[in-house]
């Protein structure tokens, strides 16, 4: 509900659907009614205890005080090393700017970028954020969507279709939220091919679900030469270590950019948290054994949701290769109805099935893809049977 007292950029902006939805469920639990959430982006493992006790040593040790705006030095050295070792990128310490999460870091880079009148291509479907920072920004989004047919890879002729000479930023997830799916290295080569003719287009990368990878091969399309100089990328701490809570993000960035993000940066929160940031240097220069049983847990996962989801009639489903999410085409339902709920689109069926099932999704709508709902699987193999069967249940009473 839009009020007139507050300005329009807040009055446009759409509340996130991700948060919306999970607050939903919560609300539905809190009647005493038993609710799988498979709506939130966040993993079900904690925090390995190695990185917490690094947090209560560096506590222990007084790292209470302001941290510098882009981050601490140890940090910022680890996060170098950590692109060059797994990404083969080559950053300094000046280009690593340390956000409040991945989130602030793709904010800071958008308000640094774009004005009124410029065009951001967005390959959809999105994760929900990066439409309305666009327009708060007062950018334009522009979508370029790819479907499930095509494993929602976005191609390079879609690419050149959709580029301007108002286009500012593009922007993509890889392995992607909310699809699971994850751009080779021939297609971001074929990506960057296109790119050659627009040398003012920026790419902000978002690699945050780079360590939940099922190919075994995680690229970077910051690699190639021409988009190198040209390209930021975004990464984090919350979902490959599960430390959501401590809000952690990162950039490697072209210096003039990152020296932008660390101005906007300083005039808006300042540095991240002491030692939380002790922590997180800890986490990369530490070897990855939790992460990889994480990973391999997510996967067996995966290939148990998806099999499960594959025998709901009218669910059609790939089979992601990254992240914790399925995004299965549900357009089958539209035009039906059970009780006199008629669901017309993927917010009426996501509604449906939370009120008749008890199992909180996320529609498509607020990702770009209105014929798709969003499943996370990041939850016991238990919770992930009994959700499927009630979804099962609840879809079969429409006709």
């Amino acid at each position: 509900m839009s009020d007139p007292r507050l300005t329009r950029r807040v009055n446009e902006m759409e509340e996130s659907a991700t948060i919306k939805m999970t607050q939903m469920a919560r609300d539905l639990a809190a009647k005493g009614h038993n609710v799988i959430s498979l709506s939130i982006g966040e993993p079900d493992f904690d925090t390995p205890d190695h990185i917490k006790d690094a947090a209560i040593e560096a506590l222990k040790r007084g790292d209470t005080k302001y941290t510098p705006v882009p981050g601490t030095v140890p940090l910022r050295k680890a996060i170098v090393e950590k692109f060059k070792r797994d990404n083969n990128l080559i950053f300094d310490e000046s280009q690593i700017v340390v956000s409040n999460g991945a989130k602030q870091s793709i904010a800071n880079v958008v308000l640094a970028l774009v004005e009124e009148g410029d065009e951001v291509i967005l390959f959809a479907p999105y994760w929900v954020s990066y439409k309305e920072i666009v327009k708060l920004a007062g950018g334009t989004p522009i979508e370029v969507k790819a479907d499930i047919n095509q494993n929602f890879i976005i191609t390079p002729d879609q690419l050149s279709k959709a580029l301007t000479n108002r286009t500012k930023l593009i922007i993509f997830s890889s392995p992607c939220n909310p699809t699971g799916s994850v751009y080779t290295r021939t297609d971001l080569q074929a990506l960057a091919e296109i790119l050659v003719n627009y040398p003012n287009v920026v790419v902000l990368s978002d690699e945050i679900y780079e360590y939940i990878n099922f190919t075994h091969q995680h690229d970077s399309i910051g690699t190639f030469d021409s988009v190198r100089d040209r390209t930021v990328t975004v990464n984090g701490f919350s979902k490959g270590f599960a430390m959501t809570g401590w809000r952690l993000g990162y950039m490697g960035a072209p210096k003039w950019i990152a020296a932008a993000c660390n101005k906007i940066q300083g005039q808006f929160t300042s540095g991240a948290a002491s030692f939380n940031q002790a922590a997180a240097a800890h986490a990369l220069n530490s070897n990855l054994d939790s992460t990889n049983a994480m990973r391999a847990a997510f996967q067996e996962r995966r290939d148990i949701f998806v099999g499960l989801l594959s025998e709901i009639p009218g669910f059609k489903v790939n089979k992601p290769t990254g992240a914790f999410y399925v995004f299965p085409d549900i357009s089958h339902y539209f035009g039906k109805s059970a009780n006199g709920n008629l669901i017309s689109n993927a917010d009426d069926l996501a509604l449906y099935i939370l009120e008749e099932g008890h199992v909180a999704v996320v529609s498509g709508s607020a990702f770009g893809a209105d014929e798709c709902i969003r499943l996370s699987y990041a939850a016991s193999e238990e919770s992930l049977r009994e959700a499927v069967k009630r979804i099962k249940e609840a879809v079969s009473k429409l006709n």
